[in-house]
């Protein structure tokens, strides 16, 4: 028997700061608007919507420029304190956080108010990290300046001082309690940082090569020997685009629609998740909203919906 939250909390983190293609801030909206809640409802799970964290508009920082840098990195921490300390409420109150994004710097908040909380109460938190790209580039590495190409190395505890103690806790998360799923596109440097940081990672390649079944039990069993609670960080262009056009970067051979479901389906059987983030859903480069409507069955999976 799956065990499924009871309730649910949504909670919209509309954010595009951390690139700079436009369009990820609307994606929050469009979800909604696909029914999530109603198909929530359907699963006997009780859907709280608590809105948006609150996010300025691009237009009023400016483009974003070396000069102007610090302005969006205040920014989007103030974003992130703001959704840390959403999480953490919702957690205590027994809810299921449900984040959607927004470009993929809003995990910061969200992972570090979930590991903090866990990191409160004597547990340790795993991450899965389900992505094209691994998201490691710091500061000195990163070709862009985009902080979304930057957040799972700031949530370990590199880069931006002002990203790094987002809640003004330290970072709680273990290199070892996280394990990365469907990379496939990544900077040089970053290469040598995931591999030095003892992270597991599994490749589109390792996928390939083995199955999603083997890939995301390994990393589940890895993960439940430490830790008592699960995050799951989901960017939709871990899915191939023939399947997810609708992302900011997407990236060829990626992730079946198959592979995506199975590894969430896996992931809510063992029944220590506790929180989730579904990012970079970019309507503006979606067709005919397939990846909106992948995006709430993907969330449905995660959650306990089950074939039979």
């Amino acid at each position: 028997m799956h065990k499924r939250p009871s309730i649910v909390e949504i909670i919209g983190a509309p954010c595009d700061l951390g690139c700079n293609l436009r369009g990820a801030n609307v994606g929050p909206s469009m979800v909604r608007v696909a029914g999530l809640t109603d198909r929530l409802e359907e699963l006997s799970i009780r859907a709280i919507d608590g809105g948006d964290i609150a996010v300025p508009l691009r237009e009023r920082l400016g483009r974003q420029t070396p000069q102007n840098r610090d302005l969006y990195v205040s920014t989007i921490g103030q974003i992130c304190d703001e959704l840390f300390a959403r999480v953490q409420v919702s957690l205590r109150e027994s809810r299921f956080p449900l984040i959607l994004g927004g470009d993929h710097s809003i995990a910061i908040g969200s992972i570090k108010g979930t590991a903090d909380y866990c990191h409160q109460h004597g547990a340790q938190l795993g991450l899965l990290w389900v992505d094209a790209h691994a998201d490691m580039n710091t500061p000195a590495t990163s070709q862009s300046g985009n902080i979304h190409g930057m957040p799972l190395s700031t949530v370990l505890g590199l880069g931006f001082e002002r990203l790094v103690h987002v809640g003004r806790v330290e970072p709680r998360l273990r290199p070892e309690n996280v394990a990365l799923i469907g990379i496939r596109d990544l900077d040089r440097d970053e290469r040598t940082f995931v591999r030095e940081t003892g992270i597991r990672y599994y490749t589109m390649k390792d996928i390939d090569q083995r199955g999603m079944y083997a890939v995301i039990t390994e990393a589940l069993d890895d993960l439940n020997q430490r830790c008592a609670a699960l995050h799951v960080s989901f960017d939709l262009d871990a899915v191939d685009p023939v399947y997810a056009p609708g992302v900011s970067t997407p990236v060829r051979g990626g992730l079946t629609y198959r592979e995506a479901h199975l590894l969430l389906e896996v992931v809510a059987e063992r029944g220590f998740l506790r929180s989730m983030d579904l990012v970079e859903l970019n309507p503006m480069n979606d067709v005919g909203h397939q990846t909106t409507r992948l995006c709430i069955e993907l969330a449905l999976s995660a959650l306990g919906k089950a074939i039979l």
